[in-house]
């Protein structure tokens, strides 16, 4: 594993590239070397953090060892509790940060983007369905605000019970493709739905679709060959969604693929987030007809992320997750659908050929 050392020395590399001038004219790699250095400061910041604790813990060692206020002594040993379990995360929180920092800079591929379209719609089982891709939609957006990723919503068809028909949105700022590509698939659920009377215990399905964001350069897109469409938003929005035509949908139609957004005010931004969406779905149709012509099949979901088949099952009664390709099995469901996905995804990664 890296040391801090190592890392600062990186730091200071990357803080001479972004002084240079020149670098202006080169916004793809101003972008890079900035998305690396905010990933440094992160951990230059929590060594900091955990220096600090480690100082506080030796000075209230010091108060305890000369005994001779008693009051001081016991705030000092009670305080020195609450610090070594600050001191255990924080150097478990240190220890991740320096390990993802290695594993980005060793085995990062020409696939890995960092920036990600994620798609999540209903499968089997009817309103129970929508409300779980409800659920993986807000598993998902705390795990990106625990990884410090940031997430813009690009196209939503909401329930009236709070679920999603489909959702789609966009991950960026941080090492999204090596942690968020293991989860494309078929998600499973079995529990006991909201709507359900009788207590019965229902399975239900939602699809994960996962698209690296294509650079400005891999596609070029023949505007002859789109048909673009007007309507108007069926989702919050106000007076102006019920009187302007500010939804967009964008059909390519050499591929009959076709994307639409929503969710923005304004018809401009509707249409710019509507082609992201496409290109992103062109750009990801592609790349598995290359993979079928090479390999005569499909990546596996480990491989590649991009198998369509059940991947994972969520039992809820039996408060356990399970990943049908690893063929493990983990407790605590509820603190893993709050956004805890690292055991899932550490395991994955391990699982992974490099």
């Amino acid at each position: 594993m890296a040391d801090i050392e190592t890392i600062k020395k990186e730091y200071e590399n990357l803080l001479q590239k972004l002084s240079d001038p020149g670098l202006s004219s080169n916004w793809e790699k101003f972008e890079t070397l900035i998305k690396r250095k905010n990933y440094l400061d992160k951990i230059i910041e929590k060594e900091q953090e955990l220096k600090e604790i480690k100082n506080r813990i030796g000075e209230n060692k010091l108060i305890v060892g000369t005994k001779e206020d008693i009051e001081l002594v016991s705030l000092a040993e009670a305080e020195l509790n609450t610090l070594s379990e600050k001191e255990k995360n924080l150097e478990k929180e240190l220890g991740d940060l320096i390990s993802n920092f290695e594993s980005q800079k060793e085995n990062k591929s020409e696939d890995e983007s960092s920036s990600l379209i994620i798609e999540i719609r209903e499968g089997t089982g009817g309103e129970e369905a929508a409300l779980f891709a409800g659920d993986l939609f807000n598993m998902y957006s705390k795990y990106a605000q625990n990884q410090g990723w940031q997430l813009n919503v690009l196209d939503s068809n909401p329930t009236t019970l709070g679920g999603f028909r489909g959702i789609i949105f966009e991950v960026k700022n941080g090492d999204v493709f090596s942690k968020m590509k293991y989860e494309a698939g078929v998600h499973r659920v079995q529990r006991i739905p909201k709507t359900e009377k009788s207590g019965r215990i229902h399975t239900s399905t939602a699809t994960v679709a996962v698209l690296p964001k294509p650079k400005k350069t891999q596609l070029k897109i023949n505007p002859n060959d789109l048909r673009i469409d007007y309507y108007h938003s069926s989702g919050p929005g106000g007076q102006n969604v019920n009187k302007r035509e500010t939804a967009v949908r964008i059909t390519h139609l050499p591929t009959g693929l076709v994307a639409s957004s929503q969710t923005q005010r304004h018809l401009l931004e509707n249409k710019e987030q509507a082609f992201v969406i496409l290109e992103a779905k062109i750009l990801q149709k592609q790349k598995q007809e290359e993979d079928e012509k090479i390999l005569g099949k499909r990546k596996s979901q480990i491989g590649g992320g991009e198998r369509s088949e059940k991947i994972r099952t969520y039992n809820f009664p039996q408060d356990r997750i399970t990943d049908h390709r690893i063929k493990k099995s983990w407790h605590n469901i509820a603190g893993i659908m709050e956004g805890n996905l690292n055991p899932i995804i550490e395991a994955l990664q391990k699982a992974s050929p490099r």
